[in-house]
């Protein structure tokens, strides 16, 4: 049974890339659309990315779309596109303070030096992506959100989103490609996204995977044959209790790695729990 996708990145090839994820997020939703998923794909649009050359679009629906964040009512707008070469639909999330000025490093200064405020600028991402969805008139079965920047989200629809009358029944799903350094966020970043911690999650820095266990529908870890992602989220404290939720994935490694057969398991998972 084909279900409507909602896919939150923050790398995509050729627009942004880090790391894998920036593979994966053309090869997977490309993949899943191919077997007639309804998938789209959310991105912050950093400064760098050429309107021009990747042909981004104004979309009125999506000027100045209003939310909530840090108390005060924000206001995003967002432009569409293509992956080159395919037809899956990208939406480029504005903000000028938050992504505009971010170099191609994307979570690091020119130095080399974690940006202190990574958290803050992936809460607003988070919520900002979730408020769109009205704006596109489509309402997705599932929001897969990827890694350590989209981990706000199972706390943000949970708390916030699930008992509106447009958003109620969408389940969320977190991809876990990595834990490291990145993964710690302030406690004051949540507060400032608007949702509470489990009473449990105590002191200043949080692990983002322990405050999304308990909201998350199902969490994907995905190991590469040099990092086991699962061993490293199941060690998590928080996570202990929710291991029931808990997959796994593996993919390759290597230059330039194809990640269908990862789509292939993703789609098995999905189809399992969700259709």
């Amino acid at each position: 049974m084909p279900l409507k996708l909602f896919f939150l990145t923050t790398e995509i090839e050729p627009f942004a890339t880090t790391s894998h994820l920036g593979k994966f997020s053309v090869d997977v939703p490309f993949a899943l659309q191919s077997i007639d998923h309804d998938i789209r794909i959310i991105i912050p649009k950093y400064g760098f990315v050429s309107e021009r050359k990747y042909i981004l679009r104004e979309v009125i629906r999506l000027r100045e779309i209003e939310f909530d964040y840090d108390g005060k009512t924000e206001v995003a707008s967002a432009k569409s596109a293509f992956i080159p070469k395919t037809r899956v639909q990208v939406y480029f999330l504005e903000n000028s303070d938050w992504f505009k000025p971010l170099t191609n490093l994307l979570y690091k200064s020119k130095n080399g030096r974690v940006l202190t405020d990574n958290d803050q600028r992936y809460g607003y991402f988070s919520k900002a992506a979730i408020a769109t969805l009205p704006h596109l008139f489509w309402k997705p079965d599932v929001l897969i959100c990827n890694d350590w920047q989209s981990a706000f989200v199972p706390l943000i629809y949970n708390q916030i989103y699930d008992s509106q009358e447009f958003y109620g029944g969408i389940k969320t799903v977190l991809m876990v490609h990595s834990i490291d350094e990145y993964c710690i966020f302030s406690r004051s970043s949540y507060e400032k996204a608007g949702v509470t911690l489990p009473a449990n999650i105590k002191g200043d820095n949080i692990n983002c995977y322990e405050a999304a266990a308990p909201f998350a529908d199902l969490i994907i870890a995905v190991n590469t044959p040099s990092n086991n992602v699962t061993k490293k989220l199941m060690s998590l404290p928080g996570l202990k209790s929710h291991k029931k939720k808990v997959v796994s994935m593996s993919i390759p490694e290597g230059e330039s790695p194809s990640y269908i057969e990862s789509a292939r398991i993703l789609n098995d998972e999905l189809t399992k729990h969700f259709a």
